[in-house]
């Protein structure tokens, strides 16, 4: 089928294009956050296509995949098509609440449309009202057991730092390397040089070595296993899809114990807590014993593929994808208010 669905989350979006479908991506000219189309930096397959708005309306999707609040508005202006009504529509939710998670109502809540969550603590976190709920959790293209931990050092992957301090957890990082050796990989390392000047951390500052921005995903991959853990500080976010992969290439993993981190990371490949000094004496212990390290990111590795693991990740996608087009509910849909 044609599955018409923007680029908003690229590390997400390589594992959906992998699949037996055609994939539209919207591609405006400067590509901006409504037309990025193909990604730069991830290898995507053939099946995924750019399509211009004139093309899109000249040749209509089967069904669309919806990540965004005005996505369905964009879909009106550009092709006359009402989601829901005049194509099959699925309502993705990458993120947990941006506000209380008490008061905060899913946009898609007030309607008959399926809602799609990344993990189960989205799902909960999230008022949903009586729109049919369903999880597929993440699944991640296996770029192999790339773990060395040949450098006793702390890989951290997170975009925009600064920006996003509180919820990325900027703040912990930044107190781990006042004592710990930690590197950052992703998008705008020089703010975050920056704020390490500003907040005396020299070890992550503007002239260090330690931020590596923006890399492609395969050198990103190769270049963080090198380290001897991976560190994944976010505060509030659902489950990002860096700690799935540092678990898949056999990193031993740190998280912070307020997201869907705790449910996702078994008790023999991490460390999961909400007290940074907890984190920072296993850090220490790993970087002290490579051996107890590797043996640590065997069993990460042995976890992620079984749990997140492309195939699985596909096929429950396939079901929805299906049973939507087809007018129904996948089977594990359900209608519950949860209070």
């Amino acid at each position: 089928m044609r599955v018409l669905l923007w680029h908003v989350h690229g590390s997400w979006t390589t594992s959906f294009v992998q699949g037996r479908h055609t994939y539209l991506l919207p591609v405006l000219p400067g590509r901006g956050p409504d037309g990025r189309g193909r990604a730069r930096t991830w290898e995507w397959p053939a099946s995924a296509v750019e399509v211009t708005p004139e093309e899109l309306a000249a040749a209509p999707p089967d069904v669309v995949v919806l990540q965004r609040a005005h996505e369905g508005e964009l879909l009106r202006r550009w092709t006359g098509l009402v989601p829901g009504v005049d194509v099959p529509v699925v309502h993705l939710e990458h993120d947990a609440p941006t506000d209380h998670a008490a008061r905060s109502r899913q946009r898609a809540a007030d309607g008959r449309d399926l809602v799609v969550h990344v993990t189960a603590y989205n799902a909960l976190m999230w008022d949903n009202g009586a729109a049919p709920t369903t999880v597929v959790e993440h699944g991640v293209v296996d770029p192999g057991a790339l773990a060395t931990g040949e450098r006793a050092s702390l890989g951290v992957v997170v975009n925009e730092p600064v920006r996003r301090e509180r919820v990325a957890g900027t703040d912990v990082v930044l107190d781990l390397a006042r004592s710990l050796p930690v590197e950052v990989y992703g998008m705008g390392m020089v703010a975050l040089g920056e704020l390490a000047d500003a907040r005396g951390v020299p070890a992550l500052g503007s002239a260090s070595d330690a931020l590596h921005d923006d890399l492609p995903q395969h050198r990103m991959h190769a270049e963080l296993g090198a380290h001897r853990a991976y560190l994944h500080p976010y505060r509030w976010t659902s489950l990002g899809m860096a700690l799935v992969e540092a678990m898949t290439i056999g990193m031993p993993v740190l998280a912070v114990a307020s997201t869907a981190a705790a449910d996702a990371v078994p008790t023999a490949g991490g460390v999961v807590s909400a007290d940074p000094r907890v984190l920072a004496r296993a850090a220490r212990a790993w970087l002290d014993d490579p051996a107890r390290a590797r043996e640590a990111g065997a069993a990460a590795r042995e976890h992620a593929l079984a749990r997140f693991g492309l195939g699985r990740f596909l096929a429950d996608w396939d079901e929805v994808l299906d049973a939507v087009v087809a007018g129904g509910l996948p089977a594990a849909a359900r209608r519950e208010v949860l209070a």
